[in-house]
């Protein structure tokens, strides 16, 4: 089932009534949505009010919550704490899984990327990507050689060559703007996702930082990450300007990445749903049923 991605960035006070999430807002008449139907919701104003009983409900419901700060970009995220009725026996697994599994899989995770990008750019700018497809193929165990830093210098070279000063960097001139608010949209879905199947997202097979609560997640989408570049590009090429601030228009369009198409396992697929199928195959992966992380592929789509 495709889950809602809900936005306020209003002021608004959010409560429960009979399984519903209730919207209320100041002269307008009051919404309702059932909760089941909620996957994320994003709180994008200081105004906003949430009762606990709401919290609790969509907590129930596995929903992923994501708070925006001053700047109104996504600075928090709340998840269950228990989202999978085996999580003790995979979250077991997952801390005992051996390092030469996490080095293969991370292997895995880097070269599905790469390849990702490479169609990004085939896409986006007609390009042969021979490089990046190299680059792919010669990712070891672990990337002890560091493909992924050699095709990143590479591909955002390539991505958006008509913006001089543009060089991937989260404090860096748009659109890395809409580049961090798409990613804190797609690591809440794979954080979401990976609880889901019983895994602490905390616990990485790569990324290890003592003040990071996500790792796994962000090791995890890393395949799905061009999906996101490839959705700016297509922001930047349809509007004039880059705008500094993130506009409502802006962010609508970065919202639907829930829904984006990819592929995977041969078929096509909303990116939330082929999400869950990773962190399924994962989660095998940690209990010895398999040794490959099922991963996306960019649908053969042009810009």
């Amino acid at each position: 089932m495709i889950k809602r991605t809900l936005y306020f960035g209003n002021s608004a006070y959010l409560s429960l009534r009979n399984n519903q999430l209730v919207v209320k807002k100041k002269d307008e008449e009051e919404k309702t949505v059932p909760i089941e139907d909620v996957g994320f919701i994003v709180l994008d104003n200081p105004q906003i009010t949430i009762t606990n009983a709401l919290l609790e409900a969509l907590i129930e419901n596995n929903c992923a919550i994501i708070n925006c700060g001053k700047t109104h970009l996504p600075i928090g995220m709340l998840l269950p704490l228990s989202g999978n009725i085996l999580q003790s026996e995979k979250l077991q697994a997952q801390v005992e899984a051996s390092l030469p599994l996490k080095k293969q899989l991370w292997q895995q995770t880097v070269q599905q990327k790469i390849l990702n990008q490479a169609k990004v750019l085939q896409q986006c700018h007609g390009m042969d990507a021979k490089y990046l497809t190299t680059l792919a193929n010669e990712v070891r165990s672990g990337d002890v050689d560091n493909r992924e830093g050699v095709a990143a210098a590479y591909y955002w070279k390539e991505m958006f060559p008509d913006i001089a000063e543009f060089t991937r960097d989260r404090y860096g001139v748009p659109p890395n703007n809409m580049l961090n608010y798409g990613y804190a949209i797609l690591r809440g879905v794979v954080a979401r996702s990976l609880v889901a199947s019983g895994l602490l997202p905390t616990l990485g097979i790569h990324h290890h930082n003592r003040y990071n609560a996500y790792c796994l997640a962000d090791d995890i989408m890393e395949p799905y990450r061009p999906v996101v570049d490839k959705l700016v590009y297509a922001i930047v090429r349809d509007n004039e300007s880059i705008p500094n601030n993130l506009t409502m228009e802006v962010k609508t369009e970065l919202l639907k990445i829930p829904v984006a198409d990819v592929l995977i396992d041969g078929r096509r697929s909303p990116l939330m749903n082929a999400v869950s199928m990773t962190t399924a195959s994962l989660s095998k992966c940690f209990e010895g049923e398999c040794r490959k992380v099922l991963y996306p592929e960019v649908p053969d789509e042009s810009v």
